[in-house]
Order: structure tokens, then sequence, then C-alpha cells
């Protein structure tokens, strides 16, 4: 007999416990994680607030938010990552969606649910065989390459990397030379006769601030540099910032980080500069090779995305090569030309020249 069996043999059941039960009856407990299906339909946040990731730190995000009318003031507020977002990353210079408290009050914390498409992306790899990329920052127009002309001395190859990031990212190079009191910056700019860039000097005890206040004028510049190079002596004095300074080893001759993470800064008279961290070597694994001759064509285009189909800048295809072979740019092509077919060399690809 079993228990849900009636035990007294009458075929009523009002007075037996069990006998009023079989097993499609017993309710059977959900599992501690619930067993309710999930939902296939997704919030598509299209009417969340939107801000302007200005700095990353340890997981928390700086995030720019408010039009800036007096209703809806700028203001900047802690975020973190919503888990909807997955491996995805967020950098400084992303447009975001934000749900949760966005007040910028003591203590408040929004989360960042949406990262809109990205313009441009400056990324940087271990080293030239490492196809992991490491983003630095999004959205930027443009790439103040920051070099001094001495202490420490200046690295021609170095300034070759940035050259090939910047315009593989779409960013405008400017090469900004400080410095220039402790050595003549003309040796070091011949090697760059050949290129069409946009070159800003500066000395130790001046910034040439209506010339660069030009260039960056309503734009988001990134600055890059090897450590010691005066990047944030720079960049303290067009934004007031109050950043550390670093200094050159007397010993090694190379500079001491000064910077451990990109943060966004506001220009005085107008635009943003991303401070980023000092290094030593860039990495470009994550460049397709067939785009590196953009940094050492005649004219320094980078590279713009399509719109409609048609291209908003056309590169030269192999000209310094040609140039090279026929004489014209003497031995600041050749120059060029043997850093040129180092980079595709160390990134695998075939040399032009020789096809």
């Amino acid at each position: 007999m079993s228990w849900w069996d009636d035990v007294d043999g009458d075929d009523s059941d009002a007075d037996e416990p069990y006998g009023q039960y079989d097993e499609s009856s017993v309710r059977v407990r959900p599992n501690p994680k619930g067993n309710r299906p999930r939902t296939k339909t997704r919030p598509t946040y299209d009417d969340a607030p939107v801000g302007w990731v200005t700095n990353v730190d340890r997981g928390r995000f700086g995030v720019l938010v408010g039009t800036g009318s007096g209703s809806d003031p700028e203001h900047v507020i802690t975020a973190t990552k919503a888990r909807e977002l997955g491996k995805k990353s967020v950098v400084t210079g992303d447009h975001v969606s934000l749900v949760g408290d966005v007040s910028g009050d003591p203590g408040s914390l929004a989360r960042i649910v949406k990262v809109a498409e990205r313009t441009t992306l400056l990324r940087r790899s271990a080293d030239d065989s490492d196809e992991v990329e490491r983003v630095i920052v999004a959205n930027a127009d443009q790439m103040l390459i920051v070099v001094a002309a001495a202490d420490p001395e200046p690295r021609t190859r170095l300034i070759d990397r940035y050259l090939v990031a910047a315009f593989d990212a779409g960013l405008d190079p400017i090469l900004c030379i400080t410095k220039t009191d402790l050595a003549d910056p003309a040796p070091f700019l011949a090697h760059f006769a050949c290129l069409s860039l946009r070159i800003v000097t500066s000395r130790s005890d001046d910034v040439p601030f209506e010339a660069l206040h030009d260039l960056l004028d309503d734009k988001v510049t990134v600055t890059v540099g090897h450590s010691g190079v005066g990047k944030s002596t720079l960049v303290n004095a067009l934004t007031g910032s109050t950043r550390a300074i670093g200094v050159v080893n007397s010993v090694t001759g190379r500079g001491r980080h000064t910077s451990s993470s990109s943060i966004a800064l506001r220009v005085r008279d107008g635009g943003w500069i991303i401070d980023t961290p000092g290094v030593r070597s860039f990495g470009l694994g994550h460049v397709d090779p067939a785009n590196v001759f953009r940094a050492f064509a005649s004219h320094a285009i980078p590279v713009r995305p399509a719109r409609d189909g048609i291209p908003l800048a056309q590169a030269h295809d192999w000209e310094i090569v040609d140039r090279v072979q026929d004489g014209e740019l003497g031995a600041t092509g050749v120059e060029r030309l043997d850093s040129f077919r180092a980079l595709l060399t160390g990134m695998g690809a075939s040399d032009p020249g020789l096809e």
C-alpha cells in the first residue's frame, strides 16, 4: 500500500491526509536560480541619458554629462560598466548611455549600458608580433606627438610608430618638439622633411600657446610621447591641471612615468586634450601592414572611413618607394624607406619595392 492510498478502505478522502493527492498534484520547488525562462526582449536605452567618458580608474569611469545649458549644467559623474556589456571595453573618449543616478552627488553611481559606435580608435600592442591590442583612446580627432630635442634624446623610429598608429586610427598627426633651448631641433626634423607634418616647437620655459590653441581649438586631441619629454608640463600649461611632472634619470637618460591612465582635460580656450601615460615602446601588431605606408607617403594623410561610398582621404600608394629610387627625396627619403621596410619586416609583410 502506498502512502496516497485510502487507508480505511472507503471511497471518501475528506478525512485522509494523503489520499486526495497523487503524483501530478505535487508542487515542484523551483531551483535557487529559478526556472522562469528569460525573455529575449532587451531594453534599447534609446531614451537613456548620454555622456562622454573622461577617465578610467580601476573599474570606475568618470563620465561628463549635461548639455551645458542653465538648466542642465555639465558635470562629471562616476559610473560602472553594466554586466550586459560583457567583455566590450569602455575607454576614455567613448560616448555612452547611462542608467541609474546621474546627479553626480557624493556617493552616487550610474551604470554604462551602451557604447556608441566609435569614429576613431587609437590602439597599441605589446610588440609587433602580438596581435592582442590594447585600446587607448576612442573618438579623438588628432594626435599630438610630443618629443624632446634633448634630455631624453629623440627617437625617430618611435615617432614612426606613432605616425603609423595615428594614420591607422584615422587621426591627424601634429609633431611638437619641446626643450628646443637644450638642442637645435633642425637635425631631428630633417628626418621628416619629406612628410607634410604640422610642427610646433617649444622651449623649456615657454609654451607656444597661440600656435597650439590654433591647432587644438574645438578638437579632441590625444597626446603621446616618451616618458620625460615634457608632455605633462605642456598639458598642465594648456589646461590649468596640476598633474605630476616627471624628471629624466641622469644615469639611464629615461623619463619616469607620471601618468598611469588616460584622462581628458578641457583646454582653457576650447577643445579637449586626452593625456596618456608615457611609453618607451609602441607595438603595431594590430595594424594591417597594408596601412603602414601611409605614414611614409609624401603627404601625411590619415585614413578616413568612407561616407556614401566616397573615401574622405586618399593616401599615396608606395609613392615614397618610387621617389626614393628616383633620387628625388635624397638621404632623408632613403632613411624613411629603411625605417618603413624595417617596420614591414617586423610585422611579417613583404617589401613593396621588391614586388
